[in-house]
């Protein structure tokens, strides 16, 4: 099992070493508050119509220092790509002057609020090009994005603009406290993965949240890796502590994160079996 383990792992870090860079436009769109959100839109090869990925960022944003996209983000959307997606990424930190929001307590854009209404305003800005599948529409997010996953799917942000509404949702280890304590069911099947070990935003509030969900009658696919941590989905990044953090399982603003190499390939499959729709 263990050599076979192995074998996958040399296989994923060479597709990850090989695959072609996906060429990436940036986009611009209004949200309903009136801010222009700039996003990186990557498209497969062909007219279309394609189904899509909305890829929210985590409190980081979307890029590095030198503008370009992070590897966790930019691994997953060239993988969806190269499965016949478009991916449309969009930076609510950049598009307002910010820059990684990891250690800042006093945030101005907040998940529940500006967030949401960049991804909402993502949504319609895909569903109004004749090249994109307005009826398949995946919502996507990690961490601070993945938070922002799940208020998008309470049941008040439903469309009421007669376009269909997201498919379906994934959120990779978001932080799941208050939207648990608030009892905020979502309206669409959701699949929640997340680390055993992850002490940024620990597992025991998201299944706390995935029980509450459950019993109210939603679908939630609740997914939690023994050993895993924060970030277990990257590419080669080595696990290692982050300090001077604003919000952790143990407010110290220490945290650890990195690779997992077994979780990532887990998560890889289910990620691609549910974009399959199997």
């Amino acid at each position: 099992m263990r050599k076979a383990c192995t074998g996958l792992m040399m296989v994923l870090g060479a597709w990850a070493q090989q695959a072609p860079a996906v060429a990436q436009q940036l986009v611009q769109f209004p949200n309903a508050s009136g801010v222009s959100i700039t996003a990186r839109l990557m498209m497969p090869p062909g007219p279309g119509p394609f189904p899509a990925v909305i890829a929210l960022h985590g409190c980081g944003g979307s890029t590095n220092g030198r503008g370009e996209l992070v590897r966790r983000e930019r691994d997953w959307a060239e993988r969806w790509v190269a499965s016949g997606h478009a991916v449309l990424l969009p930076d609510s930190f950049a598009s307002r002057g910010l820059r990684s929001q990891c250690t800042v307590v006093e945030r101005t854009v907040r998940q529940s609020i500006e967030r949401v209404e960049d991804a909402m305003a993502a949504r319609a800005f895909l569903q109004a090009r004749p090249d994109i599948r307005a009826d398949e529409l995946t919502l996507v997010g990690w961490s601070n994005g993945a938070g922002t996953v799940l208020y998008a799917l309470a049941a008040r942000h439903r469309p009421a603009d007669g376009r269909p509404d997201f498919r379906r949702a994934i959120a990779f280890y978001p932080g799941c406290r208050t939207v648990a304590a608030r009892a905020i069911a979502p309206r669409l099947p959701l699949t929640l993965l997340i680390g055993e070990a992850d002490d940024w935003t620990p597992p025991g509030p998201c299944r706390d949240y995935a029980v509450m969900a459950q019993a109210a009658g939603a679908s939630v696919d609740f997914i939690s890796y023994p050993g895993a941590v924060h970030g277990f989905d990257a590419p080669d990044m080595p696990i290692r502590e982050r300090r001077g953090l604003a919000f952790t399982a143990d407010g110290s603003g220490r945290a650890m994160v990195g690779t997992d190499p077994a979780a990532r390939a887990d998560a890889i499959r289910r990620v691609d079996t549910l974009l399959a729709g199997r």
